[in-house]
């Protein structure tokens, strides 16, 4: 290990070394397959003794001095940014000023001095200059063409990057002024000198719902089309189906099962069966598209599937991670249509104990196809048009989900209420309102069963000590525990010093009904670490589980595709034999884990962007009117409000507060007026009106109804310890 640790120590202090992945290193030192592994040791041990650091996208780079840091640059609109940290740091996120920036779009790694800028608030702050730009983050942009009076100029969209781009031989592609385009960067931008580049696709006139749906998917870098390899093998598998080619499996096909799924889903991949045993005791089963069948190991649609990790649900649009064939068809658990399935029987007393467990390849057929809403009026009694058996199994699997989420609720699994939002789009695609997502109760009788066939699955896979892809949620880190703790004493409750599940229970348990549930429901989601994939054993901190993975969404999830190989490896009694190829040594799984969280990060963010986008779009036909808002996040600059009808982030500029200095309090959450003292606090209800929209920067601009300043306020001057007077007029908008 010593050789290769020298090895990389002399590369990485060569002067013109580039930050390079592991996989692009270890090809430059020639180092062979069977090298590798302690070429990886090596790497892991230079990185734990401070010798080099694995910055973002995993690059590997030479340790930096004591003054200067490393890390991702994130953007803004208004000229500055701020680093984040590769390994964290003292001073957290690093503040870059508008003139320090380098030429650093959004996304690029980059080199900083830290500079010590004075004190606030009794601590030392810090910004960062940055010196060097490591790694480009994207090359690619999708923004609005505009004729300028040099040329031709597009104008990025979105958040990251917000100088414009000259493009030359705008004619090639066909592009007309206000345009949606994509443009590929040719020349980064210097100092005094835009960025250049080319249009590589014009995706049609800005605003209409196709234009920008084609936008988001290019921004995002979303996959459409499939290979040719991965469609015939989809149609083949179609083709071949035959629901009598396996005897082998139990045929459950006379059992009372159905399944529950939004209004307008089409992949139906889990089902749910449910009786009493001879000892009356519940046996639950949950039934889950057997995907893996149709879908061998390192086969185009395997691979395909790897690479796209997850189905993306975009607005009136979604992108499959499976043809459709598939995905539609026949892995589509649908009424009255024999399918293959994987079976979890999870067998309950009357209070909702797990007695035992079982698992099997199975043939069902649905008896009935509801959506929540359906089962929700069936549960109130509404139950004409449904056979007395659907109605008769609802009943039973509502009796034991309760008793089962009484349980874990026991245990501390935590549930955060934080309702969502539907958009209303007409014909066209066009947001004309939003409302209330459904949140009835049969979300959580099917959030419950899937729960419990996660963890069946894992508390087996774990008894074979097989490394598999697990979905873990770390515990709150101490630092996010003292600021929730701060947070919620501005808000009038009290939390213990140490933030466990059962102190975040009895938080929430207060506040609901308060006005307070809604900000300290999200200040505590924000608060807590994100959920991810990894073959790491640590558990699932929300749920309270120890054993966990992502098992019953095979149609939609890479990883429960993984999770599906390795049981069928158990009930063909191999998952005990050694060097099989199902089984996944732990670092591959890392590396998918690592790609399959960042294109579910992707897809969530698309969705996101693209439902702010249709919003935006929206209100532009609103201004001046009213509404009402939660202060959901707090800078210098600005107010940031969160709408909760729309699921909308807008920010009141300081000016709009009020007559007086504003400045924002860390420690206490709160922008302050110098003189007045008048203060706005995180979580506290404002109503304000929209001031002006900009649909490309992404940005929603309200002022309050009733500012918190509205009359002449004492300041004090520089001569003679008189007061003076602040009265400065509101700024005036264009």
């Amino acid at each position: 290990m010593q050789v290769f640790a020298e090895k990389i120590l002399t590369l990485l202090r060569h002067r013109d070394y580039k930050p390079l992945k592991r996989s692009v290193l270890a090809k430059q030192l020639h180092i062979t397959d069977e090298e590798f592994p302690r070429f990886k040791s090596a790497l892991d041990h230079l990185q734990a003794r401070g010798k080099l650091i694995v910055g973002p996208k995993n690059l590997i780079l030479p340790p930096t001095a004591s003054n200067q840091i490393t890390g991702t640059f994130r953007a803004n609109p208004r000229g500055f940014g701020f680093i984040v940290p590769a390994q964290p740091t003292e001073q957290g996120d690093l503040f870059v000023g508008p003139y320090d920036t380098h030429g650093a779009m959004n996304g690029d790694t980059v080199l900083a001095r830290v500079v010590k800028k004075g004190h606030h608030g009794g601590q030392a702050r810090y910004v960062g200059i940055i010196t060097q730009i490591l790694d480009r983050g994207n090359s690619q942009f999708v923004g609005i063409l505009q004729k300028d009076r040099g040329g031709w100029l597009v104008q990025p969209e979105g958040k990251g990057y917000f100088e414009p781009v000259v493009v030359d031989d705008v004619g090639a592609k066909g592009g007309k002024a206000g345009d949606k385009v994509v443009v590929e960067v040719i020349h980064y931008p210097r100092e005094g000198q835009y960025a250049r580049g080319v249009i590589s696709q014009v995706l049609g006139r800005a605003g209409l719902y196709d234009s920008e749906i084609k936008s988001i998917i290019a921004q995002y870098g979303l996959p459409e089309e499939f290979s040719e390899e991965s469609r015939r093998q989809g149609h083949e598998a179609g083709e071949s189906y035959d629901p009598a080619a396996d005897p082998g499996r139990d045929d459950i096909t006379d059992r009372v099962i159905i399944t529950i799924d939004p209004p307008d889903a089409k992949d139906f991949d889990d089902a749910i069966s449910l009786h009493k045993d001879k000892d009356g005791n519940w046996q639950l089963g949950v039934h889950i598209a057997d995907v893996c069948t149709f879908i061998p190991m390192d086969s185009p649609l395997d691979k395909e599937a790897r690479h796209r990790g997850n189905s993306v649900y975009l607005p009136g649009k979604v992108i499959p991670m499976l043809p459709e064939v598939l995905s539609n068809g026949i892995c589509s658990l649908q009424p009255e249509q024999k399918r293959f399935a994987k079976s979890v029987y999870i067998t309950y007393d009357l209070q909702g104990k797990v007695l035992g467990r079982e698992y099997a390849n199975s043939l069902i057929c649905s008896r009935a196809r509801l959506t929540y809403q359906q089962a929700d009026r069936i549960l109130q009694g509404h139950a004409e048009g449904f056979t007395g058996e659907v109605v008769a199994l609802l009943k039973d699997m509502d009796m034991l989900a309760r008793a089962i989420e009484k349980r874990r609720d026991a245990n501390g699994m935590l549930h955060l209420d934080l309702p969502e939002t539907e958009l209303v789009l007409d014909e066209k695609g066009k947001v004309v309102d939003a409302q209330p997502a459904d949140d009835s109760y049969p979300h959580t009788i099917i959030e419950m069963f899937m729960v419990e066939a996660n963890e069946a699955v894992a508390a087996l896979l774990d008894r074979f000590n097989v490394p598999f892809m697990r979905r873990i949620h770390p515990d709150p880190d101490p630092g996010s525990a003292k600021q929730v703790g701060r947070f919620v004493k501005l808000c009038g409750f009290k939390i213990p010093r140490h933030l466990d599940r059962r102190a975040i229970q009895d938080l929430l348990g207060a506040v609901k009904g308060t006005p307070q549930e809604y900000p300290i429901n999200l200040y505590i989601l924000r608060s807590l670490q994100k959920a991810e994939y990894s073959p790491m054993h640590i558990g699932h901190f929300a749920l309270a589980s120890t054993h966990y993975c992502h098992f019953t969404s095979p149609i939609r999830r890479y990883a429960d595709l993984l999770v599906h190989r390795l049981l069928q490896c158990y009930l063909e009694q191999r998952l005990n034999l050694i060097g099989l190829e199902e089984v996944l040594p732990e670092g591959q799984l890392k590396e998918i884990g690592e790609h399959i969280s960042f294109t579910e990060q992707q897809a969530a963010d698309a969705e996101r962007e693209l439902k702010t986008v249709l919003i935006l779009q929206m209100l532009t036909e609103h201004i001046g009117e009213e509404m009402n808002t939660v202060v959901s996040g707090l800078t210098n600059f600005g107010v940031f409000v969160q709408c909760r009808k729309f699921g909308i982030e807008g920010m009141i500029e300081p000016g709009d507060l009020g007559l007086d200095e504003w400045k924002y309090d860390p420690r206490n959450q709160a922008v302050v007026g110098r003189y007045t003292g008048k203060s706005v606090h995180l979580g506290q209800p404002i109503r304000v009106r929209i001031v002006s929209v900009s649909v490309p920067a992404r940005q929603l601009s309200v002022a309050p109804v009733e500012p918190l300043v509205d009359e002449r306020h004492p300041r004090r001057g520089k001569k003679g310890g008189k007061m003076r007077y602040r009265n400065r007029p509101p700024r005036t908008r264009r």
